[in-house]
């Protein structure tokens, strides 16, 4: 006859409550089952029934609760897009990229994303937002007719379509890195039909005819800048950051040193023209240490290229629209300073210079690409006429690798009666 199960009730007294667990043998194995808050009758009951399923062979030991791991609080679109630009930060984007993003998300995506959830984010709360930004411009739009009938300024400026997409694009870089971090299943900013139409933007250049009445119509800090622009063909980030010492006048080079790209990186020949506007700022300026900028303010800090384009470009191009008038040539269409880079690369084309050259002076990777954007001033000398032709030449003149000695514009012969 087989043995009976026996067991026994431990009592742990440990504490200021009493528990209790039953220890027993079930198929050759000692076990120890602890027991919740029960009497130390319900011990003894519990007991005899776990001997008597063993007597049956029917026990079976308890299965381990499962541990349920405590849930992690998702993030908001405002807490993770926040750590997301400061890990750009500190990964060394430019300042300029920093600011760009900062924009999008400060004055566009947060006031609506804030308090979403990254998985709250879908393809249609993306179209929902593009939708009231374009409500938002209606409405400015508005706001603006109505300033204008009163004669009342308005300065608030709307979102074209392309500003409206890039501002997607910027959310969408934060939503591909939650991807990344599996915060998300899916990237739900990506795709066409998460972008607005839009056009083509135009990219106007200074015609060689226009350049000297622009050159002209500017002084001071104003002129340096943009015969730098025009005469050197720097972008406007590269010509804020050019300091003295990376301008040597003996030689005739200047030295880009802080680019976008790796080929941005390079010496820029400075055309005898551009020496000299070089040469008689610096005996002028009042701070001309090598540290120094060249393009600087009164206080000799960096200059701050939307200052300028107030203070600067938009007057320039306003004068030397009437001085164009007067002469019968077309008036400047809205530039930006980019647009003397390209002016700078059709004037290398007009003065004859290898494309490879022109294009390693602009600080581009392909040639082909310097040809394809910027050659389209080749042949327009042939058909111009008059007053065209000679301020055409002019520019040439102006802009050609020749002798340094001043340009003077020869006054017309006097007629005789």
């Amino acid at each position: 006859m087989a043995r009976p199960s026996t067991g026994s009730v431990v009592e742990d007294s440990r504490g200021d409550v009493v528990r209790y667990g039953l220890r027993f043998r079930a198929g050759g194995t000692r076990h120890f089952v602890a027991l919740g808050p029960v009497s130390r009758q319900e011990a003894d009951q519990e007991l005899e029934y776990v001997l008597a399923d063993v007597e049956r062979g029917i026990w079976k030991p308890p299965e381990p609760t499962p541990v349920v791991a405590a849930p992690v609080e998702e993030s908001t679109f405002h807490v993770y897009a926040s750590k997301w630009l400061a890990q750009r930060e500190q990964e060394g984007l430019k300042p300029k990229t920093i600011a760009d993003l900062r924009w999008s998300l400060v004055n566009h995506l947060l006031p609506f994303f804030a308090d979403h959830r990254l998985s709250e984010i879908t393809p249609r709360t993306v179209r929902e937002y593009m939708q009231a930004k374009l409500a938002e411009r209606n409405a400015i739009e508005q706001a603006a007719a109505e300033a204008e009938r009163k004669g009342e300024p308005f300065r608030v400026r709307s979102l074209s379509n392309s500003s409206i997409n890039h501002t997607v694009k910027a959310l969408g870089a934060v939503l591909e890195a939650a991807v990344d971090d599996e915060l998300i299943a899916s990237n739900p900013a990506t795709g066409a039909r998460r972008r607005l139409k839009a056009s083509k933007p135009s990219r106007p250049w200074v015609e060689p005819e226009q350049l000297m009445a622009l050159l002209e119509s500017a002084s001071g800090v104003g002129r340096v800048l943009l015969a730098v622009l025009a005469g050197a063909g720097l972008r406007i980030g590269e010509a804020l950051s050019l300091r003295w010492r990376d301008v040597d006048l003996g030689t005739g080079s200047l030295y880009v040193v802080d680019a976008k790209t790796p080929k941005g990186i390079r010496e820029v020949h400075l055309t005898p023209a551009l020496r000299e506007e070089l040469t008689l700022w610096k005996a002028d300026a009042k701070h001309t240490g090598p540290a120094d900028y060249v393009i600087h303010p009164s206080t000799g800090r960096k200059h701050n290229p939307s200052n300028l384009r107030r203070d600067v470009l938009f007057p320039a191009v306003a004068t030397a629209n009437v001085k164009l008038a007067e002469m019968g040539i077309a008036p400047l269409a809205p530039i930006t300073f980019h647009s003397l880079r390209r002016t700078y690369a059709s004037l290398r084309c007009v003065c004859g210079d290898d494309i490879r050259y022109t294009a390693d002076q602009l600080g581009h990777e392909d040639p082909r690409f310097t040809l394809k954007v910027y050659a389209q001033a080749t042949k327009r000398r042939d058909r111009l006429t008059g007053p065209h032709l000679k301020a055409y030449d002019r520019a040439l003149e102006w802009a050609a690798m020749g002798s340094s000695e001043p340009l003077t514009v020869p006054e017309p012969s006097p007629v005789s009666v």
